[in-house]
């Protein structure tokens, strides 16, 4: 298999809200993704392999040192290959570009091996407080 991963890559919204609901395993959202990634990222990742998109991460930020990974996806016959770490490394490489000094990341507990052993996140302590009853600490609301 052969992909490349392209940063500020160009991208069909109806082909990243289903390669989205693919994997995240949701129904396939209208997501504007073009006017939010403008607005709010610093840049995104998407991997392809002939011509397709089989990946993609977004890279948020707060306009300063701070960058954000979200949404990493690879399609599900495309896991295991390398794909999502290669997509990690391409946002990890442009957000230093970008003068960035810090890349941020929160996962599930399922995907620990992946951000720390495959793309070198280190474990830091953190906080977080579940704003909907969706969340997994999800507290009275």
């Amino acid at each position: 298999m052969t992909f490349n991963c392209e940063w500020r890559g160009d991208f069909d919204n109806a082909a990243l809200n289903a390669l989205h609901a693919e994997g995240f395993g949701y129904p396939v959202a209208q997501t504007d993704w073009r006017e939010q990634l403008e607005r709010y990222s610093l840049g995104w990742v998407c991997a392809r392999e002939d011509g397709s998109l089989i990946g993609f991460v977004n890279v948020a930020w707060d306009g300063g040192v701070h960058a954000f990974i979200l949404d990493t996806v690879v399609a599900q016959h495309h896991r295991s290959r390398g794909v999502g770490s290669a997509l990690v490394a391409t946002a990890a490489h442009e957000a230093r570009a970008a003068k960035c000094e810090w890349l941020h990341v929160d996962f599930e507990e399922h995907l620990r091996s992946f951000y720390f052993d495959a793309c070198g996140f280190q474990e830091t302590p953190a906080g977080l407080i579940a704003l909907s009853r969706r969340g997994p600490n999800a507290g009275p609301l």
